[in-house]
């Protein structure tokens, strides 16, 4: 495809209450939407860092300096552009997997369109609902965490996930095994526990959760290998898998027996897809997480979710859930657990302009070199 034109905006959407993890808390959701147009279509993606290094050392600023500065202008002075030469170009130049993901999603909702194919065709899945997880963040209290937990769960998740940190574990674990039963469940440490925490971990096993998700620091493979040796509950890999050949070695050392893929944290779609394959030929399943993005990023997490080795609830949950407002039509919806993408091509849920307006920080439009 040739580029004719690519926008830059930059949003951002309050939040429907603070989301508190172990290394921080954030009350608005930054998004740097980029539409990219060729041949009369315009594709869009999303590249969506948290504020502050939230999730990582990437800012929603740092994001869009890059992009204005290199990866926009590098596109456009390649002529004629594919995902898979896009792809060896934000390899060689990017350093922010966020921006790459923004710039290569949107190709991948291009080539969909062009092909008169749903995205989730586009990447070879079939269609399928996808089961929806809800996740839930730190607390100030017990009883905070008991009811926001029972007033999102209205809409039928298939599990839930909580964030734990030292001192904010067992107790409300404990709670939540007691008020909600056998729901299915899993727990969220973002790398907030060492090697030394092994014993205390290993508690957790009581709890009959379907995992434990990157409880030690992300390079610490030989630490997971450890506790995973320790453990019955299985850990799954999220910060750390930001690679193949991270993942490939963390098979080889078992450090895990569960992988968590995000787009942004990988660089987009064909790596993510590259990860998911990897996964499944070493027998280890896999699900699709969220930052959480906003409604492009999620429903193409969702379409990524129809890959047969996307075997757990995704992180994606309902728009209303997470934002104030949402810059898709129609909004994500999770009705009984699951997602329904809508019908259509590419993303198939379209960037309204209109939703857009209320949350925009800033935006560049860069014509054809």
């Amino acid at each position: 495809m040739t580029i004719e034109r690519i926008t830059l905006t930059h949003v951002r959407v309050p939040l429907v209450e603070p989301f508190r993890i172990s290394n921080g808390s954030v009350s608005e959701k930054d998004g740097i939407i980029i539409g990219v147009t060729s041949g009369g279509l315009t594709g869009y993606g999303e590249a969506s860092p948290m504020s502050g290094g939230f999730y990582s050392d990437d800012t929603p600023e740092s994001v869009w300096a890059m992009l204005v500065a290199e990866l926009v202008p590098a596109l456009l002075g390649m002529g004629d552009v594919s995902i898979d030469s896009a792809n060896h170009m934000l390899d060689a130049r990017s350093r922010s997997p966020f921006a790459s993901a923004g710039i290569e999603t949107a190709l991948w909702d291009i080539e969909s369109q062009k092909n008169g194919r749903p995205l989730y065709a586009e990447l070879g899945a079939v269609r399928r609902p996808v089961e929806s997880g809800l996740a839930v963040g730190i607390y100030p209290a017990i009883p905070d965490l008991l009811a926001a937990i029972e007033r999102f769960m209205v809409e039928g998740y298939k599990r839930l996930k909580i964030k734990i940190q030292p001192g904010w574990d067992v107790e409300p674990l404990t709670h939540v095994r007691r008020v909600f039963g056998d729901i299915p469940l899993m727990v969220d440490a973002n790398c907030a526990y060492s090697r030394n925490d092994i014993g205390h971990l290993k508690r957790l096993d009581e709890f009959g959760m379907m995992m434990i998700e990157q409880p030690l620091h992300k390079d610490d493979l030989e630490g997971h290998a450890a506790l995973q040796a320790a453990m019955a509950t299985p850990i799954c890999l999220d910060e750390s898998a930001n690679n193949c050949a991270t993942v490939r070695e963390a098979i080889r050392m078992k450090s895990c027996k569960i992988v968590n893929i995000k787009i942004q944290r990988v660089g987009g779609l064909q790596h993510a897809k590259a990860m998911h394959d990897l996964c499944a030929d070493a027998g280890i399943p896999v699900w699709a997480g969220t930052m959480p993005e906003l409604g492009i990023g999620g429903i193409q997490t969702a379409h990524l979710a129809m890959l047969p080795n996307f075997l757990y609830p995704t992180d994606v949950e309902s728009s209303q859930r997470w934002f104030t407002g949402d810059i898709i039509r129609p909004l994500i919806e999770v009705r009984s657990g699951m997602i329904e993408i809508a019908e259509g091509l590419g993303n198939c849920h379209l960037v309204d302009a209109a939703a857009m307006q209320p949350f925009k920080v800033q935006e560049m439009v860069f014509p054809c070199l």
